[in-house]
């Protein structure tokens, strides 16, 4: 479903994806690890056409979005992103958040959107929040705000970043539990996280980024538990350190 070939992103005299190729398939979930300032971030947003590569190419369903004659309004129908931050409008409801994008972009009617976005409501434990405002919302609540915002356009690819790093640690099992119910239903997602132990249980494949590139990838067991790479056995050391693993 998605292809990055030899992906390069530069800002300044900063590399910050050198050379980078990495695969999804349909339905595959991907965990992006790495320290802070490996890409991660930026391969997610490159691929959502909100950061522009410098060479290489992206492909989703074949059609090579990178190419400048590609439409980024009609790429990003496809495609979900989530921040860490959430970016709730703060004045406008739970339902408005959500409807917002399906009534003004999508032109789905008020009601459908609505309908739709209650039936995402529900099945998150959010439906009785639907008309609170985000400041009303606990963090973990907003995040799951953010995902359903993000679900109801109906995306091929789902790219998550960092979304529980903003949370207080009993807040991030919610989420979690939200983003492996998404995966029992073949949602295709990308992820950059820190959440070592979750990484290991919902991802199909782990990446692990150095440097701005795809240094070592696989299974999350042979990747978190036998890692070839000295330099990925250097890092999940220092996470096991920090008692993240």
């Amino acid at each position: 479903m998605l292809s990055c070939k030899n992906v390069r992103k530069t800002f300044g005299e900063h590399v910050i994806l050198d050379d980078l190729s990495l695969d999804v398939d349909e339905h595959e979930v991907v965990a992006l690890i790495g320290a802070s300032g490996s890409g991660k971030s930026t391969l997610l947003r490159c691929v959502n056409l909100l950061e522009q590569v410098d060479d290489g190419t992206i492909h989703l369903d074949g059609d090579e979005i990178t190419d400048p004659r590609a439409d980024p309004d009609r790429v990003r129908q496809k495609i979900g992103l989530v921040f860490q931050s959430y970016n709730l409008f703060p004045h406008m409801t739970v339902l408005d958040n959500i409807t917002l994008a399906p009534v003004r972009v999508h032109k789905k009617s008020p009601a459908e959107a609505k309908a739709q976005a209650m039936q995402w409501l529900e099945r998150v434990g959010l439906a009785a929040k639907a008309g609170a405002y985000p400041d009303r919302l606990s963090g973990g609540q907003q995040q799951r705000v953010a995902i359903v915002r993000a679900l109801v356009n109906q995306p091929r690819l789902l790219l998550l970043d960092e979304v529980t790093s903003a949370l207080d640690p009993e807040l991030v099992g919610e989420v979690l539990t939200m983003i492996r119910d998404l995966k029992g239903d073949g949602t295709t997602m990308v992820l950059a996280t820190h959440e070592m132990g979750f990484a290991r249980q919902v991802a199909d494949r782990v990446a692990f980024l150095d440097g701005g590139r795809v240094l070592e990838q696989g299974p999350p067991s042979q990747v978190l538990g036998d890692p070839v790479e000295a330099r990925t056995r250097q890092f999940l050391a220092r996470i096991i350190e920090a008692g993240r693993l």
